[in-house]
């Protein structure tokens, strides 16, 4: 059909035409090899747009003999999937029912327990698709009756070659011969971020704009291929997979004292206009990653977030950036972080008691008190701004939240308060 997308209409029609996915398609791999012996069992299939899992469903579907049923979680209902598992049984449907469930993650959790009598007595094989993690979106019992395989990214080579794939059979499907310049296909593969439709739609994009030559000839630019790309690498969504991994690895980052990766995640969240996450990340990072070893970060950073979002983007960058890299090269120490949720831990789990009576806010004792006089002794009266005296509660006496880290800082207050307590 002439308005059919070209990503649709030149979709291979065998594994072996598929681009990526090596660590699957590969022919001494247990996933291909499976395939390839006609055995079919219930799969869920994970990962980004574009990377070829509808394609690999279809494929599968298309040589597996079975009664072939294709449904979307977007658009799917309870009826429809009732549509389906009526037909289990029926003449035919001999070889057994195959569902192909796009976006299974749209589905709710009845619908997808409305599957599970007939998958678990093998009535039906359930194919599934999913861009968001299965463990958080899918219903436990169908996934732990289903093998998991994540797809990845298309590398830009194999990109490259889908692109190549798709001239050829243009000129044999088309009669369309299209001379690409030097240069022009790879821009498409590299800005694609791994997503082979993203790339053909920009192929497709290119060659409607381009005029006929004489012998129905077509050329792909680098100059066109520059205009299509601008902006169409990123891959983000603020409520995705994707937004938690590029803001784990943005902290992570940062943790590990790298300001060109941190940098490099840095510029992802702000070219996806997600300053919060950025400016939040950040702050979380210099406190929990930094902290007690250099505490004067902490304004400093907090200093730069707000400069960052009074002026907005793009300017925003800048303060960002110079904490960012602040954050990288200052020393690190995650003492704080630790004591303070070990002492969270013990609260949660009941561990507490009462507070010691010097320490209690009255002073007047009941008629039962067996000593009067709350006998608090106030620091500051003593040399050092220091005195001997119980803090916590009786059941927590003697127990340890805090451990010095072994920067200069943090040491340097140890070695202070060891000479005061005289240890």
């Amino acid at each position: 059909m002439a308005n059919t997308p070209l990503a649709d209409r030149l979709r291979p029609q065998s594994l072996n035409e598929v681009v990526g996915q090596r660590h699957l398609l590969a022919e001494d791999v247990v996933f291909r090899r499976t395939i390839d012996s006609g055995t079919v069992p219930n799969m869920v299939f994970y990962g980004p747009s574009g990377c070829g899992k509808t394609t690999v469903a279809r494929i599968i579907a298309a040589g597996s003999g079975m009664q072939l049923h294709k449904l979307n979680g977007t658009s799917a209902s309870t009826g429809d999937i009732r549509d389906v598992v009526k037909g289990v049984g029926s003449f035919g449907s001999q070889n057994g029912v195959l569902l192909y469930l796009d976006e299974i993650q749209y589905l709710n959790k009845k619908q997808q327990q409305s599957l599970l009598e007939f998958i678990e007595d093998g009535s039906v094989t359930l194919i599934a698709s999913t861009t968001e993690n299965p463990y958080f979106y899918v219903y436990n019992a169908l996934l732990s009756r289903s093998t998991v395989f994540e797809f990845r990214p298309i590398e830009p080579d194999d990109v490259e070659q889908g692109l190549k794939n798709a001239l050829v059979r243009l000129d044999t499907e088309d009669g369309l011969t299209v001379t690409a310049e030097e240069a022009a296909l790879r821009k498409l593969a590299t800005a694609s971020g791994g997503d082979m439709r993203k790339a053909l739609n920009g192929l497709e994009f290119i060659l409607n704009a381009a005029p006929l030559e004489g012998g129905g000839k077509k050329t792909l630019t680098l100059a066109a291929a520059e205009q299509v790309a601008q902006r169409s690498s990123m891959r983000y969504d603020r409520a995705g997979d994707e937004h938690y991994d590029i803001i784990s690895a943005y902290q992570k980052s940062m943790r590990g004292s790298d300001p060109d990766a941190a940098l490099h995640y840095l510029a992802r969240l702000l070219e996806a206009g997600d300053l919060p996450s950025a400016c939040r990340r950040l702050v979380v990072t210099a406190a929990e990653d930094v902290g007690l070893a250099y505490p004067q970060i902490l304004p400093i950073v907090k200093a730069a977030v707000d400069m960052a979002l009074q002026i907005g983007l793009p300017e925003a960058a800048i303060p960002l950036g110079d904490a960012v890299i602040l954050v990288c090269q200052a020393p690190k120490s995650n003492s704080g972080i630790n004591a303070v949720f070990a002492a969270w831990g013990d609260v949660q789990a009941g561990r507490t008691g009462p507070v010691p009576r010097q320490l209690q806010n009255k002073h007047y004792d009941g008629a039962d008190a067996g000593v009067k006089g709350q006998h608090y002794k106030s620091a500051h009266d003593h040399p050092n701004h220091w005195v001997d005296q119980q803090y916590l509660p009786d059941t927590l006496l003697g127990t340890k939240y805090y451990t010095p880290g072994d920067n200069k800082t943090e040491q340097a207050f140890k070695d202070y308060w060891d000479r005061v307590k005289k240890k």
